[in-house]
Formats: C-alpha cells, sequence, structure tokens
C-alpha cells in the first residue's frame, strides 16, 4: 500500500511538473505578454474552439498578442510536448525489448531514413509538408526494410534486427551525405543541414495536426501492452511459457514505436538523447514496471524537451539547434547515470 501511495505522489507530482513547465512556456519569449493576457487568450481560444464561436471572452488583449500566443507559442510548446513524449516513450519501448539500456529510438533507422527523406525532397525543392511527408515515409520505410531482413536470417532474430538496423541507418547515412554532396551550397546545403540538427522554429498548426494521429496511435497500444512488455523483458522463452506472443507482440512495439520515432524526426528534424536518457530518469524514480514507466516517460519527455525548447529560444540572439542542446544537457547527464550506476539493465 506504502509503494503504491508512493508512486501515485511521484506521478501526481510529474504531472503538476508538465503542467508548471506546459503553461508557464506561453509566457517565455522575446515579445513580452503578461501571464493574465496569455491566460485570457488561451481561454477564449479554447472557448471558442469547442463552441465552435459561440462562446468568447470580452477582448482586452492587443490583436499582435493574440497572434504570439495562438499561432506562435501554442503550435511549438504543443509540438516540443508531442515530440519529447514520442521519443522517450518510443526509446523506452525499445530498451524493454531488446532488453538493453543503451538502445536508443533510432536503433532500427528510422531516424536516419527520416533524416535521408527530408534531404531528399529539400533536394528536390519540396515545399515544408512536402519535406515532412518525405521524412515520415522514409522513417517507415528504413524500419520496415530492417525488419523484413530480420526475418528472412536464420540468426536469432533480436540480433538479426539490431545488425539489420544498423544497415540501414548505414545505407540512408550514405545517402544523405551525398545528397549534401550534390546539394546546391548556397540554399539546399544550408536548409538540410540545419533540418539535420533538429529544431521547431518552424512549427505551424497543421504539424501538430500531423504529429497528433501517429503519436496517438504510437502512444495508446503501447500503454495498453505495458503488461505484456513487461513479460517480454524476461525473455522470450519466459514469455512463450506465460501464453505471449511474442512475435506478434515485438512487431506491435515496433510499428507504434516506430510511428512515434518517424512522426517526431519528420516535423523536428533529428533530435538525439531524448530517447536515451529519459528512460533511465524514470526508471530511477519508478522502477522497472512498464505500467508505469510508459507514463512516466512520456510525461518527463514532454517536460524536458520543453524546458530545452525554451532555452533554444532565449540563450542567444539566433536560435540554437535543438539537437545540439540535447546533446549538450543529454551526454552529460547519461555520463553521470553511467558512474553512479543509475543506468543499469533495461530489463
Amino acid at each position: 500500500m506504502k509503494k503504491t501511495h508512493g508512486t501515485g505522489m511521484k506521478f501526481a507530482i510529474l504531472a503538476l511538473g508538465f503542467c508548471l513547465v506546459f503553461f508557464g512556456s506561453f509566457w517565455v519569449g522575446r515579445y513580452d505578454v503578461s501571464p493574465m493576457q496569455t491566460l485570457r487568450i488561451l481561454l477564449d481560444w479554447l472557448l471558442r474552439t469547442v463552441s465552435r464561436g459561440r462562446l468568447f471572452l470580452i477582448q482586452t488583449w492587443q490583436a499582435r498578442e493574440q497572434a504570439v500566443v495562438i499561432n506562435v507559442r501554442l503550435p511549438r510548446v504543443a509540438a516540443a510536448a508531442l515530440v519529447g513524449a514520442a521519443l522517450s516513450t518510443a526509446g523506452c519501448s525499445y530498451q524493454g525489448m531488446f532488453r538493453n539500456p543503451m538502445v536508443s529510438p533510432d536503433i532500427l533507422g528510422a531516424s536516419t531514413g527520416a533524416g535521408f527523406g527530408a534531404a531528399l525532397a529539400i533536394l528536390l525543392g519540396a515545399g515544408y509538408f512536402g519535406i515532412s511527408m518525405s521524412a515520415f515515409v522514409f522513417g517507415l520505410l528504413a524500419v520496415a526494410a530492417a525488419y523484413a531482413v530480420s526475418c528472412m536470417s536464420r540468426t536469432n532474430q533480436t540480433i538479426a534486427l539490431i545488425l539489420s538496423g544498423m544497415m540501414v541507418s548505414s545505407l540512408f547515412s550514405a545517402g544523405t551525405s551525398y545528397i549534401k554532396l550534390v546539394a546546391d551550397t548556397q540554399q539546399q546545403l544550408p536548409a538540410i543541414t540545419y533540418w539535420l540538427m533538429g529544431s521547431l522554429s518552424s512549427i505551424k498548426p497543421r504539424d501538430v495536426l500531423f504529429l497528433v494521429i501517429p503519436v496517438t496511435l504510437g502512444l495508446v497500444p503501447l500503454l495498453i501492452l505495458s503488461w505484456r512488455m513487461n513479460l517480454l523483458t524476461l525473455g522470450e522463452e519466459e514469455a512463450r511459457s506465460m501464453g505471449v506472443n511474442t512475435r506478434l507482440l515485438r512487431f506491435t512495439v515496433i510499428l507504434c514505436a516506430t510511428l512515434l520515432t518517424a512522426a517526431s524526426v519528420a516535423v523536428s528534424g533529428m533530435i538525439g538523447w531524448v530517447g536515451l536518457v529519459i528512460p533511465h530518469f524514470c526508471r530511477m524514480l519508478f522502477g522497472y514496471d512498464y505500467r508505469r514507466l510508459i507514463p512516466a516517460a512520456a510525461l518527463f519527455g514532454a517536460s524536458f524537451l520543453i524546458i530545452v525548447d525554451d532555452i533554444a529560444r532565449l540563450a542567444t540572439a539566433g536560435e540554437i539547434p535543438l539537437g545540439i542542446l540535447t546533446a549538450f544537457v543529454g551526454a552529460p547527464i547519461f555520463l553521470y547515470l553511467i558512474l553512479t550506476g543509475g543506468a543499469r539493465r533495461g530489463n
């Protein structure tokens, strides 16, 4: 009973922290909007959206303030939360499935495949939506190729899957390098390079809508299957003896984690370390039960990326790419976890 109460208290604190970080980020920016005006603008937007324009507040704010809050900060904060939750949940799921704490969401090539798709779309002159769609599709294709190769292998499927992912990642990485070699150095190459470093500076409301569907389709099944993932971490033989269809479960976890990763990379670019570091923090706080780990990783990852994005907006006059900041923050934290024994087994 005490353990359950303690876990509930930790989740309450984590959820409260996420709410504070989420709403506090609306007041972060170079254009000053007071907290009270921000709350009124958000409440008015919510009322108009739910009631289809029939309910609204009396306007006491300027049109520019409303544009900043609704068109700039709301999509960006929402996207940061969705991407952070998706990457950390995908990393947590892969670490449990492969029983390896060093696994990250790009182990099967989703990130490099999406990077290749985005670079190809930029080279062909596609618009922002075309770049996102190309990245998403190639991210899915990369993992599909890795999974297909592993299914044809006669060796241990887990090992074959990891090796196939490494092979696919290498191929798409080489393809991206070639595209950078032949791209126009004045416009295309800088655009490809900046996109690969990861950023949320160009997020629009349609990008959030694009994220919601695959993130929901990936996250909800993982939450439902979290208790079965506990059995999978015991090993395939033990899981089969308990009546678990390990092949189907493994495929489902890979599919869901790939949807989360590909959708995130398609919108934000390549952001590392989130899916590697955050699950370790969650294990230190909540243990190894995936019924608690999955929702904890989602909340923790969302809060973490929102904070990092706030730093990216304010640290310098020009915006710092998120991939650089997460590496600066994530690498020392992960080193600390290794030295203190926090990065233990993934099961």
